[in-house]
């Protein structure tokens, strides 16, 4: 794709609007420093310096959204408790629409804490509750959603296996969303293949799209054979695999096959790089962006976000600068 048109695109995120649904988690990370072993237990004392919180799961991809330029709406669900609080407190700083939040008195906010003592993660610390939400907090979820999809360009599905993507909400979403012909794409879960059936696209990783189909990735022919599977199992337009090192394989429903080797420059995490590919990836298609030059974009932000420590997002001016850059060279 040429440089200039690729800057039209990406310079176009701030008139898109889409809805983040899925499981909200909040991260918390205590940054400390290990100087001796416990007394009580073969284990570090960890001698806390700070402490931060940022959006996780659903939560990060609206956070993606929003850094690149766009309009973010999110749906999920929280606790009643301060970890509640932290998190909507957090997305509306970004400026993140947080209306479709529904709370649950019945469960915590999820919490993923992370001790990390001397550069290197020492534990984490895991406060959820996994099963299907209710009935009454589900109609909330669709109803919600129900209101305000006219005025979405594209909706992504996020799920995380906390509960909140099932069955009859993704029956529900792709009814309106085909009948509005709205773009939907998913962040899947292993387990939860089979609602997926229909949408747009989705956005797998090697090892998911491999289990989703009972087989194992160990070279490329069998992630040939994996992606073309599963584009015919979920009757989908596009599978857009990730590949780590390797780059990503998009496999469409005209039965092209594109490999797309990576940009990455340099790797210091890959945290948070699937929520990143995601809404690039959802954005350039609610811009009528062809499959390929979408998937192609997602790579490129996926090559910035790795560059970085931690779970991390990229702005729009970063992305056209790589953009700018390459065409430099």
């Amino acid at each position: 794709m040429k440089i200039d048109k690729l800057k039209r695109i990406i310079s176009k995120f701030s008139n898109t609007k889409v809805l983040v649904i899925g499981d909200l988690i909040l991260d918390e990370f205590v940054w400390g420093e290990v100087s001796r072993i416990s007394p009580e237990a073969p284990v570090p004392v960890v001698w806390v310096k700070s402490e931060s919180f940022m959006p996780g799961g659903a939560a990060n991809v609206a956070n993606n959204i929003a850094s690149l330029g766009a309009k973010a709406y999110i749906a999920g669900i929280t606790g009643s408790d301060e970890r509640a609080g932290i998190l909507k407190e957090g997305l509306t700083e970004k400026g993140i629409n947080i209306d479709g939040i529904i709370t649950d008195d019945s469960r915590p906010t999820t919490l993923k804490t992370r001790v990390v003592a001397n550069h290197q993660q020492v534990v984490r610390i895991d406060r959820e509750k996994i099963e299907g939400i209710s009935a009454g907090v589900l109609d909330n979820i669709i109803s919600y959603i129900k209101d305000i999809i006219d005025e979405m360009d594209a909706i992504i599905i996020e799920d995380y296996g906390k509960g909140v993507i099932s069955a009859r909400l993704l029956k529900e979403i792709l009814t309106v969303a085909k009948k509005k012909k709205k773009i939907i794409t998913v962040d899947p879960k292993e387990e939860h293949f089979s609602y997926y059936r229909g949408v747009t696209a989705i956005t797998p990783n090697h090892h998911e799209a491999a289990q989703a189909i009972g087989m194992k990735a160990k070279d490329s022919q069998s992630v040939l054979k994996i992606g073309k599977t599963l584009l015919k199992k979920l009757d989908c337009e596009g599978v857009l695999v990730t590949l780590g090192e390797n780059g990503m394989q998009l496999f469409q429903k005209s039965g092209a096959v594109t490999h797309i080797p990576t940009v990455a420059q340099e790797v210091f995490d890959v945290s948070g790089a699937g929520d990143t590919v995601i809404s690039a990836f959802t954005l350039a298609l609610a811009l009528g962006v062809d499959m390929k030059d979408a998937a192609y974009i997602s790579n490129i932000a996926a090559g910035i976000v790795v560059g970085k420590v931690g779970i991390a997002v990229i702005t729009q001016k970063e992305l056209l600068a790589r953009i700018i850059g390459k065409g430099r060279k």
